[in-house]
């Protein structure tokens, strides 16, 4: 069974040393040049909590959870100032390394009909099969997209256009018609 720590037990003596503060301090002090609330709000609340103040009072002043202070107690305990810095996570290795990036990269360049495939417009779906065919490796149709914008390439789609239009008409109607209803004022009924 868990039992409840005084204010100030849950940080070690080591903790709470005049080095060990002052790191803390100097710590706060750099995340608020930087502008980083997250951690300077973690900082100034462990410094709150080893200058006694009460958790519940570090919450309301703070507008965070008790919980969240006792995480972030746990993690300067282990850690020290470290385990107050935001930390990311580095997610699954990426299944292309850079030279078949920099392949993929320039089959793409080329175009569909180059990589075998009969239509001239490339497809996520299409780019998806490419890399299926050229690396064996699989990816899902919703990461296609974020590889090909990693490699420097965007989402391009035709303008749709009218067989028969007459674009002269599009076009006049675009600068000189389509500016004088933008102009015009509606009346405000009171």
């Amino acid at each position: 069974m868990m039992t409840r720590s005084k204010n100030g037990e849950a940080i070690s003596a080591a903790g709470k040393t005049p080095a060990a503060i002052k790191k803390l301090k100097q710590f706060i002090t750099d995340r608020e040049r930087e502008g980083d609330l997250d951690e300077w709000r973690r900082g100034k609340v462990i410094l709150g909590y080893i200058e006694l103040r009460k958790v519940v009072d570090l919450a309301l002043e703070y507008g965070i959870s008790r919980g969240a202070i006792h995480r972030w107690l746990q993690w300067y305990e282990a850690m020290g100032v470290a385990g107050l810095v935001t930390a990311t996570s580095p997610g699954a290795p990426p299944k292309l390394n850079a030279e078949q990036r920099s392949e993929l990269t320039a089959l793409v360049e080329k175009g569909s009909l180059a990589a075998g495939y009969a239509s001239g417009i490339g497809t996520g779906p299409m780019v998806g099969n490419l890399i299926e065919k050229k690396f064996g490796v699989r990816y899902h149709k919703h990461n296609v997209p974020r590889l090909l914008h990693e490699l420097g390439f965007s989402l391009q789609r035709p303008r749709k256009r009218l067989a028969r239009a007459d674009l002269v008409a599009q076009e006049t109607w675009v600068r000189e018609r389509l500016p004088a209803i933008k102009k015009k004022q509606t009346p405000v009924v009171a």
